[in-house]
C-alpha cells in the first residue's frame, strides 16, 4: 500500500513548490483534487506524515504548512474526531509543549486555527502568508479542544513499534531530498510502512479431543412449514431493475421526457433506490452531462446523506459545462452546502475561463459564469464579501464582455449596499 514515484511527483510538486507556496489554500485544495484520486488518501496522508515526522525531508516551514494542510483537508467533510491522522495532530502539540522553534511553533498555530469553527478567513492565506502570521502572533494559541482529540487513539501497531527512518542530524548534510523521499515512500515494499516490534510468541494452540458427554446437535425433522408468498418483493426488484437499466441508458445519452419523470418520481417514492440502481460517484459525470435533472433529483436526496460530499467533490471537480452549472445552480438554490465549497466551486469556474485557449469557448464561459455568479448574488447564496476580490478581479479582466460589466456594477452595488 504505497504510492507510485508518477504519484509521489505530483504530491511533492503541490508541497514543495514555489508557485503552490504562495497560491492561497482553497487553490493548493483544487490542485491536489484534481490530481489525486479519493482512493488514494489514506496512502498520501501516510507519505505527508513521514515527511512531517523527519524535518530533514521536509525542511522549509511553509512546506509543513501545506503538509499539514492536506493531511487536514483530505478529511475535512467529515469530523475532525475520525481523521486517520488526528493522533498525528495530537504529537505534534504535545512536542511542541517540550521544544522551541518558530517553525514548529507556525505548525501549532496553523492547527488551532484550522480546526477551529472560525477557519474560513484562513483558506484565503497561502502558507507563507500563515507562516508570516505565526511569527508575528504574540499570544500563545489555545489549543485544549485538541488535546482531547485523538490523544488516545494511537493504534496497537504504532505503540508496540518503532519507525525503521532516522533523521539525519548532520546539519552539512547534502543528497537529492527528492530521490530520498522516494526511496523512503514508493516501492512495492517501502521502509515507511516497515516498523521495528518486539518478537511476540505465539504457541500453536492444542488440537480438541472429542469427548463422549459432547453435546451433539440434532436437526428436527417433525415439524411442519408453510410457505407465504410476499408479492411486493417481485413489485419492488422490478422497480429497481428498470431504473437500473434506465439509469445505464441515461449515462450514455439523454432519455425521453416520460423515462426521466418515471425515474424522478421514483426516487421520490423510495430515496433508498439511488443505493441499489448502480450509480456511483464516478460515474456521475456521465449522468450530469447527458440527464441532468436527473443528477440534481438523486443530490437532492442524497442531501442528508455522507455521501453527498464524495458526489459534490465529483461535481467540483469535473470538466466545466453548461449541464454542470446548471446542476451546480440549482443545488445552491435548494440545498445548504458549506461556504467553502462553493467557494471552491467559484474559483475553479474563473480559472477554467483563465485557462481557455480558444477566444470563443472562452467567451461563451465567461458569459456563462457571470449570469451564474449574478444569479448567486442576487439570491443571497453566497455572502459577496468573502469572494469579493477574486470575482472583481475576474470581471476587470473580462470587462470587454458585456455580461462581466453588468456583473461587475452588481457587485459595486451589492458592496456600497452592505457598507
Amino acid at each position: 500500500m504505497s504510492l507510485s514515484s508518477r504519484e509521489l511527483s505530483k504530491v511533492l510538486q503541490i508541497v514543495t513548490a514555489e508557485s503552490s507556496l504562495s497560491n492561497n489554500l482553497d487553490a493548493i485544495a483544487l490542485a491536489f483534487h484534481k490530481d489525486i484520486n479519493r482512493s488514494e488518501h489514506f496512502k498520501v496522508g501516510m507519505v505527508l506524515m513521514t515527511l512531517l515526522q523527519n524535518r530533514d525531508l521536509l525542511e522549509q516551514p511553509a512546506e509543513r504548512i501545506a503538509a499539514l494542510y492536506l493531511l487536514f483537508e483530505m478529511y475535512r467533510s467529515e469530523s475532525f474526531t475520525v481523521n486517520p491522522f488526528a493522533p498525528f495532530f495530537h504529537s505534534l502539540l504535545t512536542t511542541e509543549e517540550s521544544t522551541i522553534a518558530d517553525n514548529l511553533s507556525a505548525e501549532v498555530y496553523f492547527i488551532s486555527l484550522i480546526t477551529s469553527p472560525s477557519a474560513r478567513d484562513i483558506y484565503k492565506m497561502s502558507p507563507r502568508q500563515i507562516v508570516r502570521t505565526a511569527q508575528e502572533c504574540k499570544t500563545r494559541p489555545d489549543t485544549r479542544h485538541l488535546k482531547s482529540v485523538g490523544g488516545n487513539k494511537v493504534s496497537g501497531h504504532v505503540a508496540s513499534g518503532i519507525s525503521v527512518i532516522l533523521p539525519d542530524i548532520e546539519e552539512e548534510a547534502q543528497g537529492n531530498t527528492g530521490e530520498v523521499i522516494d526511496n523512503l515512500v514508493s516501492g512495492s515494499d517501502p521502509p515507511s510502512l516497515s516498523s521495528l516490534e518486539p518478537a511476540i510468541m505465539r504457541p500453536t494452540p492444542p488440537l480438541h479431543r472429542d469427548l463422549d458427554e459432547e453435546l451433539i446437535w440434532v436437526n428436527p425433522n417433525s415439524a411442519e412449514y408453510t410457505f407465504e408468498w410476499e408479492p411486493l418483493v417481485v413489485q419492488t426488484t422490478t422497480v429497481e431493475l428498470e431504473i437500473r437499466k434506465l439509469i445505464t441508458k441515461a449515462l450514455k445519452g439523454a432519455l425521453p421526457q416520460p423515462q426521466q419523470n418515471f425515474i424522478r418520481e421514483e426516487i421520490a417514492k423510495n430515496p433508498r433506490l439511488i443505493y441499489h440502481i448502480g450509480l456511483t460517484p464516478g460515474k456521475f459525470p456521465a449522468l450530469v452531462e447527458n440527464n441532468c435533472k436527473i443528477a440534481l433529483e438523486v443530490l437532492l436526496h442524497l442531501s442528508q446523506s455522507n455521501q453527498l460530499t464524495e458526489y459534490f467533490t465529483v461535481l467540483v471537480n469535473m470538466e466545466l459545462s453548461v449541464h454542470s452549472m446548471e446542476v451546480m445552480n440549482e443545488l445552491l438554490g435548494r440545498v445548504v452546502l458549506p461556504p467553502e465549497y462553493i467557494h471552491l466551486y467559484i474559483t475553479k469556474c474563473i480559472l477554467h475561463c483563465e485557462e481557455c485557449k480558444d477566444r470563443l469557448v472562452q467567451h461563451r464561459f465567461v458569459r456563462l459564469v457571470c449570469v451564474f455568479l449574478s444569479s448567486l448574488i442576487r439570491h443571497n447564496t453566497v455572502d459577496v464579501k468573502d469572494m469579493f476580490v477574486e470575482v472583481q478581479a475576474f470581471c476587470i479582466n473580462f470587462s470587454r464582455i458585456k455580461e462581466a460589466a453588468g456583473l461587475f456594477r452588481l457587485l459595486k452595488q451589492v458592496d456600497t449596499e452592505c457598507g
